[in-house]
């Protein structure tokens, strides 16, 4: 049977390195990886993907790092949350945006408001989805979905299935990825804390040395026929 693609998964390592490459400071790599970003959502559109989800910063990457670049970040990020708010291609194509992890203890109120609002405003749309994870680890997400679960179990007499632990996921009303995109990724091709590990139990993976700033809606687009052209096997 043909290969379809109902949602891409991408996390888009290379941000710092294109910097550094470039003698720049490491926030100026995540402001010209946000706009490929913006170029990979346009793109998703234009070949009728209608899930995509970008890996925008692990917990680790907003608590570990030097407090000039994480504030960079929140302020950056800030800004491009009121810009999705306003977006009318956002609208006008009914692009569902959700942005899932651990940032409310790490984030200003006023980021807080806008993705709120951003949520709310965009949480009927039904064409495409845009997943945004942010201050997200995959580990802390299965810890969470567990302490919820054991929580629920305690007023209930119920079997455990994996539809019952997914209910309890943070990325709940996601469909499985298909294909997962690595960017920057040379000789050592990996996944990073337990991404989205529900969801990528049966992904297939595309990896390559092209850091995240450089990857193009073109090798986006490859990176799709490629999946196309595969054979899922699917434990079979």
């Amino acid at each position: 049977m043909k290969n379809q693609i109902n949602h891409v998964a991408i996390i888009p390592d290379g941000n710092r390195r294109w910097a550094k490459e470039k003698g720049i400071a490491p926030e100026q790599g995540h402001r010209v990886g946000i706009k490929t970003l913006e170029k990979l959502l346009d793109k998703s559109i234009e070949m009728k993907i209608p899930h995509l989800t970008f890996w925008a910063a692990s917990y680790d990457n907003l608590t570990n790092r030097s407090k000039k670049e994480v504030n960079f970040l929140i302020q950056f990020l800030t800004k491009e949350f009121q810009r999705l708010l306003e977006d009318a291609k956002i609208q006008r194509n009914k692009v569902r945006v959700r942005i899932l992890g651990r940032f409310k203890g790490i984030f200003p109120t006023k980021t807080l408001g806008i993705i709120e609002k951003l949520m709310r405003k965009t949480e009927k749309y039904d064409i495409f989805s845009l997943t945004i994870l942010l201050a997200y680890n995959g580990t802390d997400e299965m810890v969470e979905a567990t302490k919820g679960l054991t929580a629920w179990l305690k007023r209930k007499a119920i079997r455990i299935t994996g539809e019952l632990i997914k209910r309890f996921l943070w990325t709940k009303d996601l469909p499985p990825v298909d294909l997962v995109i690595r960017t920057g990724c040379q000789g050592d091709p990996h996944n990073s804390a337990g991404f989205m590990m529900w969801h990528t139990a049966n992904s297939q993976y595309y990896f390559t040395k092209t850091l995240f700033p450089n990857f193009s809606p073109e090798e986006f687009e490859k990176a799709v026929q490629n999946f196309l052209k595969r054979q899922r096997r699917l434990g079979k």
